[in-house]
């Protein structure tokens, strides 16, 4: 008998699992892996420059592509790289740092861009895969499934604190590189740029969602986006039966911190408050709050009633005007 003797095949039926597993991620990535390039940049450090950059996905075949806000912090030129061998100059178009969304665009004409899905449909153990460049390998490969949805995580830029609300955490591996890339679901379609910002040893991902896409479009014509800031790090948690019973629904959003000097802060808002509404309007996860958070709330008194312990508590807050 031969040491390398190979088995019989499987017959019709005896395909396992994992098989069909393989094969919708190898077909992933055979689709995105050339819409997703390496993004590298250069920013001025004290006593010269130095090198960085990470992901980005192509967004349009007239030369836009999709990538993080923290990516292309200081700088508004770099080079895209993708897995066939070629390069183009881009600049950048313009930057959300709350949403960590950026665009830039290409000097050359690009691969026509992957489907866009909507990350509000995904659940808790779909399947998804991220391709990006880590430590600038284009084209890598992670899968993994979705862990939690409705995130809010703190990150910091420098001396800056920042929150990303709403992302998407899944197990799939992401290392430095890797964010701006894409985070993809079985069918191949976009659902999340992966981010690294948090650096807290999770993968996330920033989702792509109706939100999010208002918000691409506005980079896209405007440049930047004005945004309402708070100053809250929140999740979405179910509410007691009684609570629900009042409130008509479920779910509402945890305050798990308040960044100090704050709107929150001043208003008077505390860590492990329960928001249930802003504006009158029902709060039930990080997005909710993310609509009322836009440019008509910057200077306006807002009403956020808030559940502390078993009362229910109205503040004031006065959303300022969020500065990258």
């Amino acid at each position: 008998m031969s040491l390398f003797e190979m088995p019989e095949a499987p017959g019709p039926g005896d395909e396992d699992l994992l098989d069909a597993y393989s094969r919708t991620v190898s077909s992933v990535a055979h689709r995105l892996a050339p819409v997703v390039a390496s993004l590298r940049v250069r920013r001025a450090v004290r006593g010269g420059t130095a090198e960085g950059g990470g992901s980005a996905v192509v967004l349009s075949q007239e030369g836009l592509l999709l990538t993080n806000a923290h990516v292309v912090e200081g700088v508004d030129r770099g080079m895209a790289h993708f897995a066939d061998g070629t390069s183009t100059r881009v600049h950048l178009v313009g930057a959300d740092p709350l949403s960590d969304l950026a665009v830039v665009r290409s000097e050359e004409s690009l691969p026509p861009p992957p489907a866009f899905g909507d990350a509000d449909r995904l659940q808790v153990g779909h399947v998804v895969v991220a391709i990006g460049s880590p430590l600038g390998l284009e084209g890598s490969v992670t899968a993994g499934v979705v862990s939690a949805l409705g995130r809010s995580l703190p990150a910091r830029s420098g001396t800056a604190s920042r929150l990303v609300e709403d992302v998407i955490q899944t197990d799939a591996a992401l290392n430095p590189g890797n964010s701006g890339g894409a985070l993809a679901d079985s069918r191949a379609r976009v659902v999340g740029v992966n981010t690294a910002v948090a650096g807290v040893g999770l993968g996330l991902a920033v989702p792509i969602n109706a939100t999010t896409r208002r918000i691409i479009e506005t980079l896209v014509e405007d440049g930047h986006v004005r945004r309402a800031y708070l100053g809250l790090v929140t999740a979405p948690v179910p509410v007691s039966d009684e609570i629900a019973g009042r409130l008509g629904r479920r779910t509402a959003l945890r305050i798990a911190q308040v960044v100090p000097g704050s709107p929150a802060e001043q208003a008077g808002l505390l860590r492990g408050d329960v928001i249930v509404a802003a504006d009158g309007r029902p709060l039930v996860d990080a997005q909710s709050l993310q609509r009322i958070l836009l440019d008509e709330a910057i200077g306006r008194s807002m009403e956020i009633t808030v559940l502390r312990g078993s009362a229910l508590v109205d503040v004031l807050a006065v959303p300022r005007l969020l500065r990258g």
